[in-house]
């Protein structure tokens, strides 16, 4: 598809990907996949794949596992792509696959504690909470007291902070009302000063 712009009395011709959003070139990805384009599907994983992992890896809370139910959503959206009706940002349709196969995951073993080794080798390209508390060694202890969360109040954070997801987002992915959305995150960021105090240091505020 094309669209057209006046310049200067004349209708010129400029290619969807010069002014394409983000999203926008998402829901053209994911058109491109449900016709078995096989470059859009691995252009998709590419664009999506730490968010996702990460997102399954706070939930799942174990390396292989989340490794192995990337590659079971991955798997879905290549197969139901043409189901997708736009209705909410593809970005978000992935992270509600990604939870819904998390959690079933981890029906199959109890809830372990993350290891603090693996929490600090975790890959984090995108922009967090630790960047509002700064240091290195803060970031550590950041990540730490996130781990220490509960499973709800840590999806919550990573949901907001890392995924960068609005409240009406949010309560599509977790199948929760609007107003739970605020009270769970109220608590959780209440409940994340509180572990950065005993921790010697102050959350940023917002």
């Amino acid at each position: 598809m094309s669209v057209f712009v006046k310049q200067s009395g004349r209708t010129a011709e400029a290619a969807d990907c010069a002014v394409a959003t983000p999203s926008e070139l998402d829901q053209a990805l994911i058109g491109e996949v449900a016709r078995g384009n096989k470059l859009a599907m691995r252009t998709l994983f590419l664009r999506h794949q730490v968010r996702v992992f990460r997102f399954v890896l706070r939930i799942v809370r174990d390396r292989i596992q989340a490794e192995d139910v990337m590659s079971d959503v991955f798997l879905e959206v290549w197969q139901r792509a043409d189901r997708f009706e736009g209705r909410s940002a593809v970005s978000t349709w992935l992270l509600a696959i990604a939870r819904h196969k998390a959690l079933t995951a981890l029906k199959a073993r109890p809830l372990e504690r993350l290891d603090d080794d693996l929490v600090l080798a975790m890959p984090d390209p995108a922009r967090d909470p630790e960047a509002e508390v700064g240091e290195k060694d803060r970031g550590a202890v950041l990540r730490r007291c996130l781990n220490d969360l509960s499973p709800e109040h840590s999806e919550i954070i990573d949901l907001v902070y890392y995924q960068e997801k609005s409240i009406k987002e949010i309560a599509e992915i977790l199948g929760i009302a609007l107003n739970t959305v605020k009270t769970r995150m109220f608590y959780a960021r209440r409940r994340l000063a509180t572990l950065l105090a005993a921790s010697g240091i102050e959350q940023a505020r917002a």
